[in-house]
């Protein structure tokens, strides 16, 4: 009977949090510029997104920040010299997300320095995770990757660089090697305790 009872309430739970997506946030389009805070356990930061660089990642991102996809992500891959890369790893809300693909797109903005973009793995993939370039990377305007050239810059950084420039590093890319980013969130940060994490992530005005 106990057994019964937990699997009805992990039912209930599950159900609603998959009702708390709608499909119909994804066709809500971001203006031409607007602005992000980013509230983190090494400070704040604030990003401005211009959508003529990138007009389908810009209205993914804005529907994402809108509906508080980021707030208790985490910057599970910071790599000394190269980038710094973010997200939410609920697989629930990950995968409902990723349920509505959106188009790639060529580069227009480079990746130089303080500018962000959608990860991907393959065509039209970009969909929730987004690193950020710690340095020049002219290598990922060109680089074909699975089908696909280039990661399309979209937005950059206009305040809090050094809180960046501080997001611990001392993994590198070990992290990516733990089956339990996705699985055991809980159980992957013990792992790695001195990652940063991102508290609230919102719009702010221009």
């Amino acid at each position: 009977m106990r057994l019964l009872l937990f699997l009805l309430l992990s039912a209930i739970l599950m159900g609603c949090k998959e009702s708390s997506f709608k499909s119909e946030w994804t066709k809500k389009q971001a203006p031409e510029t607007f602005s992000v805070r980013f509230e983190t356990t090494k400070g704040n930061f604030e990003i401005e997104v211009k959508r003529k660089w990138s007009p389908t990642a810009a209205d993914r991102l804005y529907q994402l920040i809108e509906h508080g996809f980021y707030d208790n992500a985490i910057f599970y891959r910071v790599v000394p010299h190269f980038v710094a890369q973010f997200g939410n790893t609920d697989t629930i809300q990950l995968n409902q997300w990723r349920s509505v693909k959106i188009p790639d797109e060529p580069v227009i903005h480079g990746n130089k320095r303080g500018t962000i973009a959608f990860a991907r793995y393959g065509i039209a993939s970009r969909d929730a995770e987004l690193f950020i370039n710690l340095v020049d990377n002219p290598v990922l305007d060109t680089l074909d990757f699975e089908g696909v050239k280039g990661f399309p810059a979209l937005g950059t950084i206009t305040k809090g660089k050094e809180v960046v420039d501080g997001l611990y590093s001392g993994y590198g890319e070990k992290t990516m090697t733990d089956s339990d980013l996705y699985l055991r969130r809980e159980s992957f940060y013990k792992s790695f305790p001195h990652l940063d994490i991102i508290k609230k992530a919102y719009l702010i005005a221009n």
